[in-house]
């Protein structure tokens, strides 16, 4: 079966996009503080959560490969658009007008895959694609990819998987790491070796550039694709 494995990058809307009440229900829990310093650092924090959620924010990016043959695309959106495609290797990077255009073509190639395979992609990647491409009217051809979560059919999450499903609790023997921790105990590249992270993309996209986030998501992928082989070679199987 073709396995498709794939991650993404997204930035918060400006606060300008949303009206009044808006507003007031996004920053409620802020506004009560009497302290005004307070207030304002939470103000600051609660904004800078805004790009974890898919009603404040938009995808800027999606890297995806072919488990089996390592082929595959990344795509970003760029001021610069109009440039051409570019080969990198067995890696197409092909720059976007915006998010629509993104995310149908994301779309077009998902639909060619049996499955998918991503890290924390139930609690993340998944649910805020398909609300971005709900908002946006951007029809959906995979709808299957939250399913029965105790299965790897049609979506493997190894966030759950080297979890165990979160058998022990927050602190316990099987207590989850990010996908950086799990990299470096297993020997894999980094993602963040090269010193980009998801906290630097807002910079990034206000500096324009936009191929720097796209490498670093296509980083992200490839070392999701090592990690996991090495749970197929090692842990698959496991009840």
């Amino acid at each position: 079966m073709a396995k498709l494995v794939f991650d993404i990058e997204t930035s918060a809307l400006p606060v300008e996009c949303f009206d009044e009440a808006q507003q007031e229900y996004l920053f409620r829990e802020a506004d009560k503080l009497t302290d005004p310093t307070a207030r304002e650092a939470r103000r600051t924090e609660i904004q800078h959560l805004f790009s974890l959620w898919p009603l404040t924010a938009r995808v800027v990016c999606i890297a995806m490969l072919n488990v089996e043959t390592q082929r595959g695309q990344v795509l970003f959106t760029a001021d610069d658009y109009e440039e051409d495609a570019v080969e990198d290797g067995p890696v197409e990077f092909v720059p976007c007008v915006d998010e629509v255009e993104l995310l149908t073509a994301f779309w077009d190639v998902a639909k060619h895959y049996d499955g998918i395979v991503t890290f924390n992609g139930r609690g993340f990647d998944v649910p805020f694609i398909y609300l971005r491409s709900a908002l946006l009217k951007v029809p959906i051809t995979r709808k299957d990819w939250l399913g029965y979560r105790y299965s790897v059919e049609p979506h493997c999450d190894l966030a759950d998987q080297l979890t165990f499903y979160g058998v022990s609790g927050r602190e316990g023997a099987a207590r989850r790491f990010n996908l950086d921790f799990y990299c470096k105990v297993f020997g894999i590249d980094s993602p963040k070796a090269q010193g980009i992270t998801g906290m630097d993309v807002a910079r990034l996209l206000e500096e324009g550039r936009y191929r720097d986030i796209a490498e670093y998501c296509l980083r992200d992928v490839r070392a999701t694709v090592d990690l996991y082989r090495v749970w197929k070679e090692r842990l698959a199987g496991l009840k």
